[in-house]
């Protein structure tokens, strides 16, 4: 027989993870301002394995519209550049020999609007997961009756499942809000 209280545990943490996905993905979304977290998915070339960035040199922002990048190696400029390059940051990397600068252009209004899209494009997806658990915990409790499960406990089951979705799916609009809001403030 399925013990309810452990189901709803891992709907929350799976809801959890989405939610946490998606401000993952909405920190590396570019938009104006220096955010150092555009570099977390780089790569770099270092000893023949490709590490994360902040690994072979420390990234700063050091004011609004600039990422300072200071390898650890200075041989490793030309690798960090070229990973910069081959990601799809869409910034190129200035260098003076010692560290590379990434100068963040201001986004125009079109651009604007083509980020808070791909943002509510990433927004729905998280969404569309968060469903997706709920639908799937509701069969599993639809199942559970048929083996024994109260039907009693079946609806309270589902109306606490409910409760958790409607929560996540507020925490998601929540961080799509205030990122759109970031993307949109000039």
């Amino acid at each position: 027989m399925i013990d309810v209280k452990e189901t709803l545990q891992d709907a929350q943490d799976r809801m959890e993870m989405a939610a946490m996905y998606l401000d993952e993905q909405l920190s590396r979304v570019r938009v104006g301002r220096a955010n150092v977290a555009i570099l977390d998915g780089v790569r770099v070339e270092s000893y023949g394995m490709k590490v994360p960035l902040n690994q072979v040199a420390n990234v700063t922002a050091p004011d609004a519209r600039t990422i300072a990048i200071r390898p650890f190696d200075k041989k490793a400029i030309k690798d960090i550049e070229k990973a910069i390059m081959d990601s799809d940051v869409g910034i190129t990397p200035e260098n003076n020999g010692e560290m590379i600068r990434l100068g963040i252009p201001q986004p125009t209004e079109e651009r604007r609007r083509e980020l808070a899209k791909q943002c509510n494009k990433i927004g729905e997806r998280t969404k569309i997961e968060v469903r997706n658990v709920r639908s799937e915990l509701k069969d599993k409790l639809k199942k559970a009756v048929k083996d024994g499960l109260s039907e009693d406990n079946e609806k309270d089951a589902e109306e606490k499942l409910q409760k958790l979705h409607d929560r996540f799916i507020k925490k998601i609009d929540e961080l799509l809000e205030a990122k759109n809001k970031e993307i949109m403030t000039v």
